[in-house]
């Protein structure tokens, strides 16, 4: 007979804590809107960001003149389309703290942990207190959707 070591009654198992338990029951549920209100801001984690779907993100998704984050294999990854058709890729990760970036608005990404800001169209840094730009990731559209390479 097999036994388990103890664990104690409150501690989390390998990372688990309670708001993530129940956004995850949320999430299973479907409960509309559950995404925003389970971003693990402030329980020392960084945001939940959605995978791709299996045959890359429908460029039909990303709102034109904004974005989206996706989950990539090395991170989150900040898919803009800041003019119809056109679609750039950059690492969501600030280079000044690792907080992830928020999809543009005007023009401008900005890091919600010190007001950092990029260029859309560029990923050029705009504002520190980051020193550099984002990073590009490398993509490619196939069938009306955009793949990581």
């Amino acid at each position: 007979m097999t036994r388990e070591a103890p664990t104690a009654p409150d501690a989390p198992a390998a990372g688990l804590t309670r708001r993530r338990a129940l956004c995850g029951l949320a999430v299973a549920l479907a409960a509309p809107g559950v995404l925003a209100a389970c971003s693990s801001a402030g329980d020392g984690g960084a945001p939940a960001t959605p995978a791709p779907p299996p045959g890359g993100t429908p460029v039909s998704s990303i709102p034109v003149g904004s974005g989206t984050v996706v989950q990539g294999p090395n991170g989150p990854v900040l898919l803009v389309q800041p003019t119809a058709g056109t679609v750039e890729a950059y690492s969501a990760v600030c280079p000044h703290q690792q907080v992830t970036v928020d999809p543009p608005v005007d023009g401008t990404i900005t890091c919600p942990g010190h007001g950092s800001q990029f260029a859309a169209a560029t990923g050029a840094l705009e504002k520190g207190p980051a020193e550099s730009g984002l990073t590009p990731v490398s993509t490619r559209i196939v069938d009306g959707a955009v793949q990581l390479a």
